[in-house]
């Protein structure tokens, strides 16, 4: 086992969500690696707030964009959120549930481990 496949609890990483699927390789985990420009590794439920947050942020994230195969999220939808997007909607308080088992461990660089708690699904 590779410290790539493993979550916050330092256990394997589960997968996030296949429909849409998510992930930065499409393949329904927060994995990351040196490609992964945007370290998407939390693995969220998404709100209409933090959908809407994030669309305020230039991220809108509510479209289609058919060209990559991406047909917009709705609330509820499970997606790997780029750590630094997850931690500017914990400080603007719109930060959305929290899959720490499908959160990849890498995340606990950028925020620990009791806050991520603090929003667990």
């Amino acid at each position: 086992m590779t410290a790539n496949s493993l979550n916050v609890y330092g256990e394997p990483l589960v997968i996030c969500g296949t429909s849409p699927m998510t992930g930065a390789f499409r393949d329904g985990c927060c994995r990351t690696d040196i490609n992964d420009r945007g370290t998407h590794t939390v693995c969220a439920v998404v709100t209409n707030e933090f959908l809407q947050y994030s669309k305020g942020k230039g991220n809108d994230l509510t479209i289609d964009y058919p060209a990559y195969g991406f047909k917009g999220l709705v609330e509820g939808d499970k997606w790997c959120l780029c750590v630094s997007r997850w931690i500017e909607a914990y400080h603007a308080n719109v930060a959305p549930p929290v899959i720490l088992k499908a959160t990849h461990i890498q995340t606990l660089a950028y925020i620990s481990l009791a806050e991520l708690e603090k929003y667990a699904h």
